[in-house]
């Protein structure tokens, strides 16, 4: 089981999301890969911060990644992405997402949320780092009693929360986020996962 990366970004909700900080542990990839992975993963992160209702969870598949997101929503109009490897499991990731919303609305000001570069959230590097077991989150979980409530959506794939007529293919091409290497790493890997099919 597997962290790659948690986000915070501010997402109005007719607009284009801001990502405001991240952490990622990316040492599981070639030294050459960890660019375009780490671009790759901000980008999926706000495509489906940008896609999430106001209030909501869900868990969105794509390839080996699953990022679970939380769209916290309210006066601050923030979202969590815990991007992990298929197997980690759904509730200690929620559980992580809340506390992490959290503590950043109480120990970052909302007025510098419009200059995410003097941001300082440290804290967030270090729950990478110690959440990559899952059950370092039990804790958590039994504070968190809400997400037992919660209608928890999974996606199979990132297409599954885009827009009508709205392909992937088609917004990590256009996007002015990702170099033309990520978009090169993006078509690699969706080539590799294609190869085989299994009877």
């Amino acid at each position: 089981m597997k962290v790659y990366s948690i986000s915070i970004t501010q997402v109005p909700p007719n607009g284009n999301s801001t990502l405001l900080v991240s952490a990622s542990d990316l040492s599981s990839f070639s030294f050459y890969q960890r660019g375009s992975v780490g671009e790759f993963m901000t980008f999926m992160s706000k495509t489906v911060a940008e896609r999430t209702p106001q209030g909501q969870r869900q868990s969105v598949q794509e390839n080996a990644y699953t990022a679970h997101v939380y769209n916290r929503g309210g006066t601050e109009q923030l979202a969590g992405v815990i991007i992990t490897d298929q197997e980690y499991p759904v509730r200690p990731a929620f559980s992580l997402l809340a506390k992490v919303l959290d503590e950043f609305a109480t120990s970052v000001p909302q007025a510098s949320y419009s200059n995410p570069s003097s941001i300082s959230f440290p804290q967030l590097q270090a729950y990478v780092t110690k959440y990559q077991d899952p059950r370092q989150a039990d804790a958590i979980m039994k504070v968190q009693q809400e997400l037992d409530e919660t209608k928890i959506v999974l996606h199979k794939t990132i297409e599954s929360v885009l827009q009508r007529g709205e392909k992937l293919d088609n917004l990590v091409e256009r996007s002015n986020a990702l170099s033309a290497q990520s978009k090169m790493f993006y078509k690699t890997a969706k080539k590799q996962n294609s190869c085989c099919v299994v009877m």
